[in-house]
């Protein structure tokens, strides 16, 4: 019996390395590294369609009864080139929501920049992220070139891209500042980025929050931003974030008046008022001074 346990474990222990000799790496199954060019093959891409359009959709539309504005912004864009699709994240409800909504093809070839620590943290939420979102990990603690050079492939290939500047959800309905992700790769590999806003998922399914309520959410399209001559990513992501804040400004208003504070650069911020937590909070909620209901910022 003791030999043959002997045998046993010689067969199941991993393989000897000589000294001197460095040991191979094991394959990545989890964050950053987790290699996702599986879930754009064949197979996996009509499972995901089917998912998609057979459970995601008609459950996104159930909670969110969604309206769709600024669709026609987009018909200047090339069909047959990539896009990078540059949206504010409030919810868990804004990628199936914008899933939905995007116009093809764009939603046919798209792919989801999302966060490697919340995503892709074990081998079983990694799979399930690259298959039903497209989803490639995305480094959000540091500037990471693999990240980017990901990225840039697949939009060199000609798959279009689903990012959030601001790089986590909304703790408090109020957006972050965005980051430059959107604007490098949109500069980098020559493609123009679509500004979109988003409204009310912060309400449905906001941070902290386990499972979705009902309500009605607004998703409005901007016009495309292409990098002027010179400009660094910087400068475009600022040039998306003030394009995001005029279509917030645009879905509290009204088309003219939010076109007048954008062009004299008087949009309110995204960010929301700078002051303390409670006035922040309070300033969502604040009745207005003309109508029963409530205001939201920015203010009417």
């Amino acid at each position: 019996m003791g030999k043959f346990s002997r045998g046993l474990r010689f067969v199941l222990d991993a393989p000897m390395v000589p000294g001197g000799v460095e040991p191979k790496a094991a394959p990545a199954r989890s964050g950053v590294d987790y290699p996702t060019d599986w879930a754009r093959r064949g197979p996996a891409r009509a499972a995901r369609r089917a998912i998609q359009d057979g459970v995601l959709a008609p459950a996104i539309v159930a909670v969110t009864r969604p309206e769709v504005h600024g669709m026609d912004r987009l018909s200047g864009l090339d069909q047959d080139r990539p896009v990078v699709f540059a949206a504010n994240h409030h919810s868990h409800a804004d990628t199936p929501l914008l899933l939905h909504t995007l116009p093809e093809p764009w939603r046919s070839e798209l792919f989801v920049a999302a966060a490697a620590d919340y995503f892709f943290p074990n081998q079983v939420a990694a799979a399930a992220s690259a298959l039903v979102l497209n989803a490639i990990p995305i480094d959000r603690s540091r500037i990471s070139r693999r990240s980017a050079d990901d990225a840039a492939r697949l939009i060199e290939d000609g798959w279009s891209m689903l990012i959030y500047p601001e790089g986590g959800r909304s703790p408090d309905g109020y957006s972050q500042p965005f980051r430059g992700g959107a604007a490098y790769l949109s500069i980098r590999c020559e493609v123009p980025v679509v500004p979109i806003h988003v409204e009310g998922t912060d309400r449905i399914w906001p941070k902290g929050q386990r499972l979705p309520k009902p309500g009605r959410a607004t998703v409005t399209f901007g016009e495309p931003l292409v990098a002027e001559v010179g400009e660094d990513s910087r400068k475009l992501a600022a040039r998306l974030e003030a394009a995001v804040a005029a279509l917030a400004d645009e879905q509290a208003t009204d088309w003219y008046q939010a076109r007048r504070r954008f062009h004299a650069r008087t949009s309110p911020p995204l960010t929301g008022p700078e002051t303390v937590s409670w006035r922040r909070q309070w300033a969502r909620t604040e009745p207005a001074p003309d109508a029963g209901t409530t205001r939201r910022w920015p203010p009417r």
